[in-house]
């Protein structure tokens, strides 16, 4: 995935959360020794995440879900309500479907797991900060597998159901296309529309499913089996 670049004046400015001190100190040397990132605090929890959130205003948290006194998920809600300004990527051991959108849903712009080396979280850290998604393969091939399972006993797998939430077929075709990791311009090519048209439908796809960026939507698409 390309990175935007070029529009920073300065490095990328980071918060880590992770309970274990040696996976955060270890994610602030590797992290830290890159040009284009700074590391501006570290946190053991995801209260002192927040309050490092508060203090230092960074553009990005690097953010594990299994942590005491506030868990990752708690804190994603907590960031996404009092800092929504602030990118957050989830870099954690766990790949199962639950795990991946209950994150996604709470308002994690990209997912991770600890698998990923030091060039990986860079390049999702820049780009959930540039408003772009990231999922680590692991975590795709899960979506892709809760997406395409039975949601009931007996029930086949993509099997027709009415569109959710107001969506038209057109949405769910774009929708699902997203949840496929396909870029405007993709999707704009596939089904022979402009990209004005790309984009104002999916503006009306986040409206409807009350999502707030691509990982959201994403996230509504695989618990809903659109893709």
């Amino acid at each position: 995935m390309t990175v935007p670049s070029g529009e920073a004046a300065g490095p990328l400015r980071i918060v880590i959360a992770d309970d274990q001190a040696s996976v955060r100190e270890g994610l602030v040397l590797l992290l830290g020794g890159l040009p284009d990132i700074e590391v501006v605090g570290a946190a053991a929890d995801g209260q002192q995440a927040l309050q490092l959130v508060a203090e230092h205003e960074p553009d990005a948290i690097l953010l594990d879900l299994h942590m005491p006194v506030l868990d990752g998920l708690g804190a994603t809600r907590r960031l996404i309500a009092e800092h929504p300004g602030v990118a957050i990527v989830v870099l954690t051991t766990y790949a199962d479907d639950s795990s991946v959108l209950d994150a996604l849903q709470a308002g994690a712009r990209s997912y991770l797991t600890k698998d990923a080396d030091r060039a990986d979280i860079a390049r999702a850290l820049h780009a959930a900060a540039g408003g772009l998604t990231v999922l680590d393969p692991r975590v795709h091939a899960t979506l892709l597998q809760a997406a395409t399972a039975p949601s009931k006993p007996g029930e086949a797998p993509g099997e027709a159901v009415p569109p959710p939430d107001g969506l038209t077929h057109r949405e769910v075709q774009i929708l699902g296309l997203i949840a496929r990791g396909l870029t405007n311009p993709e999707i704009a090519a596939q089904l022979f529309l402009s990209s004005h048209t790309i984009k104002t439908h999916i503006n009306r796809i986040f409206a409807k499913t009350g999502s707030r960026d691509r990982a959201a939507a994403i996230g509504y698409a695989h618990r809903h089996h659109i893709g």
